[in-house]
């Protein structure tokens, strides 16, 4: 897709605080941490529109990007990080599942996985939740360039089967230094715009 213009239009805590244009839109999903920011980088031809960090944690808000003026991205609050409180993990956990269950806009949801280490747990929980309501799944597994040559293949293979029965629509690895599976990932997410943007 040609990106013409791509821009940060804000982070909100509150669902009566998005955007009410109707646009549609992608989610992006992960632990904290995997990539989800230096992903929508990448895809967006952007150094910095989505900050990165190395202190896990750093998106707590839903952070909205617009793209071509025609659909926004969505960066979701990381899940799995320990250094907050327990009210605030659950302030997050509360966000993310209201905005996933009642926004009519969302087409699907781009769920990222570290590629080092598999499908965890709390991937496990999130894979389950959007499979049972039914939303399209773009599985990412970033980070393939930290994995060695040798076991890069058959790492990938084990996470497609694990993922196997979650169904999701398209599955990829990806590197933010190579650029390995960018092409591929706007593809699937475009189709998921198709019908809404025509």
């Amino acid at each position: 897709m040609k990106i013409s213009s791509a821009k940060f239009i804000g982070s909100f805590a509150h669902l009566k605080q998005l955007p009410k244009d109707k646009l549609p839109e992608i989610a992006f999903a992960g632990r904290s941490n995997v990539g989800k920011s230096s992903l929508i980088n990448c895809l967006l031809n952007r150094k910095k529109i989505a900050l990165t960090s190395s202190t896990p944690g750093k998106t707590r808000l839903l952070n909205y990007y617009t793209i071509n003026e025609n659909f926004y991205f969505v960066d979701l609050p990381g899940y799995g990080f320990a250094k907050v409180s327990r009210s605030e993990r659950l302030s997050w956990k509360k966000l993310i599942e209201s905005f996933i269950t009642t926004n009519e806009n969302l087409k699907g949801i781009v769920q990222i996985i570290d590629s080092r280490h598999g499908i965890t747990k709390l991937d496990l929980e999130m894979l389950s939740w959007i499979h049972f309501i039914k939303l399209p799944l773009i599985l990412v597994a970033t980070k393939t360039d930290k994995l060695p040559n040798s076991k890069r293949g058959h790492l990938l293979k084990i996470i497609k089967q694990e993922a196997r029965e979650f169904q999701p629509v398209d599955i990829f690895g990806f590197s933010t230094v190579s650029k390995q599976g960018k092409h591929e990932i706007w593809q699937s997410i475009s189709r998921l715009l198709s019908s809404s943007i025509g």
